[in-house]
């Protein structure tokens, strides 16, 4: 896609790289929408990545920021590289040391064992220098201004972790699948803490979320119609329950298709809304009421 041209309504799979913000993306793509005369175009994404990490991040456009809430509780999947014998305050390789140990006791079994307790729902204390929201704002702003944080305990879920590769005493590497408001950074100093030696992330990288996977540096994908929340049932709607739909109506329950994309084993439930679909496009989402199907999200115009 040209740099000039306006972004499409619909989610955009983009590749984050290493040193930019998840806003910086966005900024991006405000300024190919102003370049193209499209001023107003909403635009948002769909879950920050660290400026440190890198991989996959949805870019919602236009109508798809609607879509926004439905992308928090997904499976997301990363690649962390952990560094062994120091813990930050930052949780990560730009932090500064707040805690040294050797680690030349680690063991590829004390690794196995250490990742038990950390899989189901848990509590979690995210980092100090994190996006949670502490009476409005976002922690790491009251924290690079010097503010004392206090971090209270957030429910999380982590779905599965396994070991990739080892460079023990030094480093290991993680891939893992949680749910949306998992700090893999927290995870990475709980390790640390629970090995009694400290850690720290050294590298992250999501590599999907869902159904969806990383494109790929300079790389871009947008997903609209069909392509747009796959793990939802599915109502195609007539051109009369099309009409109803957009003024207010309701319509009968009607048949449904499955989902095209299913949950991973053993994850929580999305609570996933009817897709209604019509000539291709998805043009609202669905919830039963007594008098049938109502909208609780008109997507006007469709995606």
């Amino acid at each position: 896609m040209a740099a000039q041209e306006a972004p499409t309504p619909g989610i955009h799979l983009v590749h984050k790289t290493v040193g930019r913000s998840s806003f910086d993306v966005v900024r991006d793509f405000k300024h190919r929408a102003y370049e193209a005369g499209q001023k107003k175009l909403a635009l948002g994404h769909g879950g920050t990545l660290d400026p440190f990490a890198d991989g996959l991040l949805l870019l919602l456009a236009g109508q798809a920021t609607r879509l926004m809430d439905l992308m928090h509780p997904l499976p997301k999947t990363y690649v962390a590289e952990l560094a062994w014998g120091v813990e930050t305050d930052t949780c990560d390789l730009h932090g500064k040391p707040v805690s040294e140990a050797d680690a030349a006791h680690l063991t590829l079994a004390a690794l196995e064992a250490a990742l038990a307790p950390f899989l189901g729902w848990t509590e979690q204390v995210p980092p100090t220098t994190s996006a949670k929201k502490i009476d409005g704002e976002s922690a790491y702003k009251k924290a690079h201004r010097g503010e004392e944080v206090v971090m209270k305990p957030c429910r999380v879920f982590l779905l599965s972790a396994r070991w990739l590769s080892h460079d023990l005493p030094r480093r290991s590497t993680l891939e893992l699948t949680c749910r949306g408001g998992y700090y893999v950074r927290s995870l990475a100093r709980e390790l640390g803490r629970v090995l009694s030696c400290g850690a720290h992330l050294r590298a992250l990288r999501r590599t999907a979320i869902g159904p969806w996977i990383d494109p790929g540096e300079g790389q871009e994908r947008l997903l609209t119609g069909a392509d747009l929340l796959p793990w939802c049932p599915t109502r195609e709607l007539t051109e009369a329950e099309a009409d109803h739909l957009g003024h207010g109506r309701a319509i009968a329950l009607g048949e449904t298709l499955p989902a095209t994309w299913v949950m991973p084993e053993g994850f929580p439930d999305p609570s996933a809304p009817l897709r209604a679909m019509h000539q291709g496009r998805l043009v609202a989402l669905l919830r039963p009421s007594e008098d049938g199907l109502r909208t609780f999200a008109n997507l006007r115009g469709g995606l």
